[in-house]
């Protein structure tokens, strides 16, 4: 009998070069402290830690499906989890930072039970609600935590320009490698399954809320970790910084920006949020309004962030 055309042939092997121009990206943002300064180096590092945020935000939004309206909950408690420890048990940073891993893991799994049992945006209102309380507690144990001023550590990562871009290049490249390898898994296709239809997942047989929960506590992990790192690198624990709404908007809309469920493209926006941001910062209030407005540019021409990009054409009119 004779074949369609279409049938049985041979898919053409075609060279992977979103992954090579990826490795490449990563490899020229290493090679930056040979050719820069430390003013703009310290730039890149917080808008590499901004990127873990919004890569462990878009793990739980993009793939699963779940609204966090409250993500630096866990970065928070990973921030003054390790600060705290510094500052009050004088314990050094290479203690410190697991510690922070350690509470934002705890307060993870302690909101994560509750929290995802319930649907739509009830799940986003639960994490606001206990981002609004940690900002809160923070307030009211201002004598231990330093309040709205912030807490003040005895110890920092490091006091070079070019060691701190490595820490958070470092933490940055092995957090988007995990996750990639994670989404690009088995495990990842049953997380999509559950985002798009999580009864369907439970028909087919899946503890849809084992595996919320394993993306959760995954979540909570990286971004405790990052918020650790942070507070050390800046040398100060303080709201403005690892926990207030500002903070929120910044992570969402760098996700967002850079490509929903794509991992990589949160990169590609926290670094275009933060470095816009710092080149407009000389229009005052006027910067954070210009920075929406480019974001909002970005969507109107590339609704699927600056990953859409670098799609083929096949790949857009899918």
């Amino acid at each position: 009998m004779p074949r369609a055309p279409n049938e049985l042939q041979p898919t053409p092997h075609r060279p992977n070069w979103r992954l090579a121009l990826t490795l490449l990206f990563f490899i020229l943002l290493a090679g930056l402290p040979l050719i820069t300064t430390g003013y703009y180096l310290g730039v890149l590092t917080f808008a590499f830690y901004v990127a873990v945020y919004a890569m462990n935000w878009d793990l739980l939004f993009g793939y699963l499906g779940e609204v966090n309206f409250g993500p630096t909950f866990l970065i928070g408690l990973g921030a003054y989890g390790a600060g705290l420890c510094n500052t009050l048990l004088n314990w050094p940073v290479w203690a410190c930072i697991p510690a922070g891993i350690v509470a934002a893991a705890v307060g993870g799994l302690l909101l994560a039970g509750p929290a995802l049992r319930l649907k739509g945006p009830y799940f986003g209102l639960v994490t606001l609600v206990a981002l609004l309380i940690l900002s809160d507690l923070i307030t009211i144990f201002a004598n231990y935590t330093g309040g709205e001023i912030g807490l003040a550590l005895p110890d920092i990562l490091t006091d070079s320009s070019a060691g701190n871009f490595y820490y958070a290049w470092g933490l940055m490249a092995a957090t988007a490698l995990i996750l990639r390898l994670i989404v690009n898994s088995p495990l990842g296709l049953i997380l999509q399954a559950i985002g798009q239809d999580s009864d369907a997942a439970r028909t087919l047989g899946f503890n849809v809320a084992k595996f919320k929960i394993f993306a959760f506590m995954l979540s909570a992990l990286f971004s405790g970790l990052a918020g650790a790192m942070t507070v050390f690198y800046f040398g100060t624990a303080s709201p403005g910084t690892v926990v207030a709404l500002s903070v929120v908007v910044q992570i969402i809309i760098a996700a967002i920006v850079g490509g929903r469920r794509t991992i990589i493209g949160s990169v590609l926006g926290a670094i275009f949020l933060i470095v816009a941001g710092e080149i407009l910062r000389p229009f005052g209030q006027l910067s954070g309004a210009a920075v929406a407005v480019l974001g909002l540019l970005v969507l109107l021409f590339a609704p699927g962030g600056f990953i859409s990009l670098f799609h083929t054409r096949e790949e857009r009119h899918a």
